[in-house]
């Protein structure tokens, strides 16, 4: 039971202090989270509500089912993006079919964590690599961010990419409106500001570094305050400044998402694509922060987890949500213990929204897209380009591919190429593995290759090491390299194999190993191998090739050398007495 709810483990160690460093926590958090769940549903294409009821719901089922003790889920900017792409086509914003549109998506991403969750199939996510989740929170930061610009020029534009984006901007600057303008640029600037000077602004006037760090970050809900006394005072929704208007005060209802099969399968793909991205995010912030404190993450229990919190924000008429990084900084560094303090913040959030949003009517949108903006652009890391360039030029043409894309034909496409771009590119590479013909270290027992050490050969022997598992990309490549030594040296009798990095030979590649052993017999020549691992061993003992094989398998490539050429052991001893 505990392993399905964590809950019942760490509850049991809950104490007045853990409670007491669990509700600041919260309060830090509520206070962040409230403009930004009102600036995600918007950038979702969602009424602002809808941000705040998927702020609840997932918050409280997470403290049950979550493994890490810090991570604070929500709606995020990229899922909020994915949401909006997934769903733009199949209905108009605002209309009932969108929001049922988007309710449905985040139950079905929550159906589909649940099943990767009992079926573990956490490992999925490891088709995602590192360049490729890069590149597309890079792309997706730049998408986002040029988006909201039309939020805070006052003008109407839209577009799935980033060229479309740009195109209808351009389109349309005759139409800005200064007043929204003005509070665009006073928001997005006063955000970055507080971000990074408000807190040292603070401390300079003799706050305490507890407080200056709590009032550091009010910054948004400062700006959000500000900026809708002015709207409010000055009339400005009258002079074309976009409010948030009329904000539906109490709790979410509970809600069922649409049964439409039709739907379902139009949004499919991009269900599973919004849950894979956000478990690859939710376990990496996860583990990241549970590090610092010598703690553990179940990855397997983080699916459930993450899925029975979308289960809950669906059944709440919320959007997809997953495990924020901000968010779970800003959790961490206030001293959150527990899950709990997810589940107070989902109060702070569900009393927002019972009694504050009647003073949100005059929040001008240009407010909230700057808090997306200053969010985001934390998320885009150009420079990851160059980096990657100079370690992986093939990892380098998975990312740039996957921002090129993603900004070109839009966020679906984007996963979709560099994922399949990774693969190509890892069987590419395992297709022609490292190898190294080695020999013998005069005075040791070791081999080492011959292109980078002084070492000694017989003749006769041929030792190949593979620096790759055996499977059918490569198969081919370990036949031509050996059929092409053997018939450039007429002396070699004996063929080694060396296969201590071999963790895994596949039914392709036993075939190959079959037809060498049979080739070189036709030649005079014998096989053998050396070092091989215990489980490769134990499948090699259920086929045939041992009984076939030529010569001999040994436990280790001195003892191979040894028995085939004599000298060996004298080589050995005679560079040790030397020494």
């Amino acid at each position: 039971m505990k392993r399905f709810f964590p809950i019942l483990d760490w509850s049991r160690d809950y104490t007045r202090d853990t409670l007491s460093q669990d509700l600041v926590a919260a309060l830090i958090v509520t206070i962040m989270l409230i403009p930004q769940s009102l600036a995600y549903a918007l950038l979702a294409g969602l009424p602002a509500q809808v941000g705040l009821y998927a702020s609840i719901a997932p918050l409280v089922i997470y403290a049950i089912f979550g493994s890490s003790r810090a991570l604070a889920v929500g709606p995020v900017a990229v899922a909020s993006l994915m949401t909006a792409a997934a769903i733009g086509d199949l209905a108009a914003q605002g209309t009932p079919e969108y929001l049922g549109a988007a309710i449905a998506l985040a139950f079905l991403s929550g159906l589909m964590l649940l099943a990767m969750g009992f079926l573990r199939l956490g490992f999925l996510a490891n088709f995602l690599s590192h360049p490729v989740i890069s590149g597309f929170i890079t792309a997706s930061g730049i998408i986002i961010a040029a988006a909201q610009l039309k939020h805070i020029l006052g003008i109407n534009a839209g577009g799935h990419n980033l060229y479309e984006l740009a195109i209808s901007i351009w389109q349309h600057l005759p139409e800005i409106n200064l007043p929204t303008l003005a509070i665009g640029i006073f928001a997005t600037g006063f955000l970055f500001w507080a971000r990074k000077g408000l807190k040292p602004f603070l401390l300079g006037r003799g706050l305490r570094p507890k407080l200056a760090d709590i009032l550091a970050r009010t910054g948004p809900v400062a700006a959000v305050a500000l900026t809708t006394l002015v709207t409010f005072a000055f009339g400005l929704d009258t002079q074309g400044v976009n409010v948030v208007g009329q904000v539906p005060a109490g709790l979410p209802v509970p809600t069922l998402p649409p049964l439409d099969f039709q739907l379902w399968l139009k949004i499919a793909t991009p269900a599973l694509l919004i849950a894979v991205i956000g478990y690859v995010e939710t376990i990496s912030v996860a583990s990241t922060l549970a590090a610092k404190r010598r703690q553990r993450v179940d990855p397997d229990q983080e699916l459930i987890a993450l899925g029975a919190a979308n289960i809950g924000s669906a059944m709440s008429g919320g959007f997809p949500v997953t495990g924020g990084f901000s968010r779970s900084v800003v959790n961490f560094d206030a001293g959150a213990q527990t899950p709990a303090a997810g589940a107070y913040t989902a109060v702070g959030i569900a009393f927002a929204t019972l009694f504050l949003t009647p003073a949100l009517f005059y929040l001008p949108n240009a407010t909230l897209a700057g808090t997306i903006i200053v969010a985001v652009l934390s998320l885009i890391d150009l420079g990851a380009l160059k980096r990657t360039w100079r370690y992986s030029k093939s990892d380098f043409a998975a990312m740039a591919v996957t921002i090129l894309v993603t900004l070109g034909f839009g966020v679906e496409m984007g996963v979709i190429s560099g994922v399949t771009l990774s693969i190509f590119l890892h069987l590419y590479r395992t297709s022609k593995p490292h190898f190294a013909i080695v020999g013998q270290v005069p005075g040791t027992e070791h081999f080492r290759n011959i292109k980078r050490h002084e070492v000694q050969i017989s003749p006769a022997i041929f030792s190949i090491r593979i620096d790759e598992s055996l499977y059918f990309p490569n198969a081919r490549f370990l036949e031509d390299t050996v059929y092409a030594a053997v018939a450039n040296d007429t002396q070699i009798k004996h063929v080694i194999l060396v296969a201590p990095a071999i963790n895994f030979i596949d039914a392709s590649a036993l075939e190959s190993l079959e037809a060498i052993n049979h080739r070189l017999k036709d030649a005079g020549v014998q096989l053998h191998m050396s070092e091989v691992k215990g489980p490769v061993m134990d499948r090699l003992k259920r086929s045939d090739l041992l009984d076939d094989l030529t010569g001999e398998v040994f436990l280790t490539q001195f003892d191979a050398v040894c028995k085939l050429d004599p000298d060996c052991a004298n080589k050995a001893m005679h560079g040790k007495r030397q020494a």
